[in-house]
């Protein structure tokens, strides 16, 4: 299933340069810009608090938007810059780029896990310890998965599961070429506490009992 791409809002801008990006701001909007696609460049403004909260959320920079303006066509767009104040730290003007439904794109899809009833390693008592909840993946613009999936069937305590292990939406790669850990099945806590104990108590019976050659020292006084 494709993942539904969130809509973005904004208005188009009378004017470009300085003067009418800071007409923008004084109206408490943000200026930006669209561009790319062989297309001229569009003036854009955001509502300041609503982009602001978008922005806060997270992923910005790496999510495909729906930019919706009135009077225009609806295009899907990756944002490509952010400026900000240097003193408030706040958007000043923001910069998005064109994409096509062929376009290749860098976005963090979320991972899902299925399969826990089916996984002795939890049955057992084990503990599914997350590592990346989110991969980032070489995506296409117009097919983008709405999560992986990673089944845990059959998985013991102790077992990992790494990024070649699962199999990822067709036409999209990993960012990153190592085999990296995405989970793992941990021990049960009790179960760690019982090794730690009898760990312990071996050491201890070591170091309690005489040496061989201790032994024989003994024997020979005697």
């Amino acid at each position: 299933m494709a993942k539904e791409i969130p809509n973005l809002m904004a208005e188009a801008r009378a004017g470009t340069g300085k003067g009418a990006a800071r007409q923008a701001r004084r109206e408490g909007k943000v200026p930006g810009i669209v561009y790319g696609d062989g297309k001229d460049p569009m003036p854009i403004a955001f509502e300041f608090n609503d982009l602001l909260t978008k922005l806060r959320a997270g992923r910005f920079m790496s999510t495909l938007w729906n930019l919706k303006v009135d009077g225009e066509t609806d295009v899907r767009v990756i944002c490509r810059g952010v400026q900000k104040d240097i003193v408030k730290d706040l958007p000043s003007h923001i910069d998005f780029m064109r994409l096509r439904r062929t376009s290749k794109v860098n976005l963090f899809i979320p991972v899902e896990f299925v399969g826990h009833e089916n996984c002795p390693g939890l049955r057992k008592g084990g503990t599914l310890v997350t590592v990346r909840p989110e991969i980032e993946l070489i995506v296409t613009a117009g097919d983008i998965p709405e999560s992986i999936t990673v089944d845990l069937s059959g998985l013991e305590v102790g077992d990992g599961i790494h990024v070649h292990d699962v199999t990822l939406p067709e036409g999209s790669k990993p960012t990153i070429d190592r085999n990296f850990a995405i989970a793992n099945i941990a021990a049960p806590s009790a179960l760690k506490s019982e090794e730690d104990e009898a760990g312990d108590s071996d050491a201890t019976e070591d170091a309690a009992a005489p040496a061989e050659g201790d032994e024989a020292d003994e024997n020979t006084e005697e």
